[in-house]
């Protein structure tokens, strides 16, 4: 690295969509032979990847560039840029109102980014934007499309993402062997909403198709699904994850609720009827998937009685793995004309209940694992415990399989065969 060049530092908030447009950025900042350096005190510039998908994220992402910007003021870094979803947003009001930062970009202005801090001109595709990962050697994240033409009342996203744009086969292809040959092993599909993929390109839906050629990249060993719209999902695509051993009997398709006057308020075009035949269908297409889904609790008008039915719903369906949250009241978005009605301590309480009933579920769903043998992926070494994870597990958000590490020498990033020995409500305890 050339020494004449300022240490950089980057702060990254929110979802594995933003990490990867760090990943991209940290790769065009090498290329041009900046050092890249963990810590923002150790660094002359500090750039700040910012989320706005709710209230809890902007609240993160303002605090985080006021701490940055004392760091500054107090004369221990130089430069301050802010760049991401919160920034395409509220850009200006950042500029006015926090002097401390140098400049203001958008979601997806890389290039400008490169371009500000070396006086050249760069556009987006240029090969110096090859990514430079920051996930472990083993999985990557593949972010399949852009943007997203849904119409959900309380969704933000198309005001900092746009319109959907799907990524061509070509080039997920390509990429995906750049990655298997850098020692990748999973993939990890993500998209705003992958059951879209393909419509703007190529006339119709396209998923299936793109499943079958990322499975046939030699040294891909697990392709795992995100984020899929549960309106129009293509039924083909569970034909694809039965028939192909490299792709994960696993997917993430966020429901949000099940009351019928609240999904209609909230514009998901579906029903609890039709949102059942679909669970229905991935269970008898795909024996044994594992299921991940996302709730928003609190949403206006949500009474006592919706909030018992999506209680009794759950108890019905157990969803393997759950996230929740509470309802963000968002500018410019569809339910923002509604009125808030529900108050905050009682979205908190909803949100708790919700979690402890799945805690509950997901303990009875991992007794059954005991006694049974699974392939793990090493994903780290912790303490006295190598943890793993199953094809059921993505990274950061579901369970984990933890293995003895007085007992046994394994390698991160390595598959083993693991039996389960015991199992609390979030944890698997495996012998090798």
């Amino acid at each position: 690295m050339s020494n004449s060049k300022d240490k950089i530092s980057l702060v990254t908030l929110g979802c594995a969509k933003n990490l990867v447009d760090t990943e991209m950025l940290v790769g065009g900042l090498k290329n041009n032979s900046y050092e890249i350096v963990e810590k923002p005190l150790d660094s002359d510039v500090v750039i700040v990847n910012t989320c706005g998908f709710l209230d809890k994220a902007r609240e993160e992402s303002v605090d985080t560039i006021l701490d940055l910007g004392r760091l500054k003021k107090e004369g221990k870094i130089k430069k301050l840029i802010a760049m991401g979803c919160f920034t395409e947003r509220y850009g200006d009001a950042v500029e006015d109102e926090i002097p401390e930062v140098d400049k203001v970009f958008g979601s997806e202005e890389h290039a400008s980014v490169l371009t500000y801090l070396t006086g050249k001109e760069f556009q987006k595709n240029d090969p110096d934007f090859q990514r430079s990962l920051l996930t472990p050697n083993h999985y990557a994240y593949l972010k399949i499309s852009e943007g997203c033409d849904r119409p959900c009342s309380f969704c933000a996203i198309p005001l900092m993402r746009g319109k959907h744009k799907s990524v061509s086969i070509e080039n997920l292809v390509s990429q995906a062997n750049l990655l298997a040959q850098k020692g990748i092993k999973e993939l990890i599909l993500i998209a705003q909403d992958s059951t879209y993929y393909g419509i703007d390109l190529y006339g119709k839906r396209t998923l299936s198709k793109l499943l079958k050629q990322l499975s046939d990249v030699e040294g891909i060993e697990w392709i795992r699904l995100h984020y899929a719209f549960p309106n129009g999902f293509p039924l083909d695509v569970l034909e694809v994850i039965k028939a192909e051993p490299k792709i994960c009997n696993y997917i993430d398709i966020p429901i949000q609720h099940i009351s019928d006057k609240i999904l209609k308020s909230m514009k998901r075009g579906s029903s609890m009827k039709k949102i059942n035949a679909l669970l229905n269908s991935f269970r008898d297409i795909v024996p044994g998937i594992a299921i991940r889904t996302t709730l928003i609790v609190g949403y206006p008008g949500e009474t006592d009685e919706d909030f018992e039915l999506l209680k009794s719903w759950l108890r019905e369906i157990k969803f393997d793995r759950l996230g929740c949250f509470t309802y963000s009241h968002e500018e410019n978005t569809g339910a923002y004309d509604l009125v808030d009605n529900v108050p905050e301590i009682v979205k908190n309480q909803r949100l708790n209940d919700i979690m402890e009933l799945q805690s509950q579920i997901s303990w009875e769903l991992n007794q059954n694992r005991v006694g049974q043998t699974f392939k793990v992926l090493i994903d780290r070494k912790r303490g006295n415990y190598y943890i793993g994870r199953t094809q059921f597990d993505s990274p950061d958000v579901d369970n984990e399989v933890l293995i003895d590490a007085k007992s046994n020498f394994l390698k991160v990033g390595e598959f083993v065969n693991a039996k389960i020995i015991d199992a609390s409500d979030f944890d698997l305890y495996a012998e090798v």
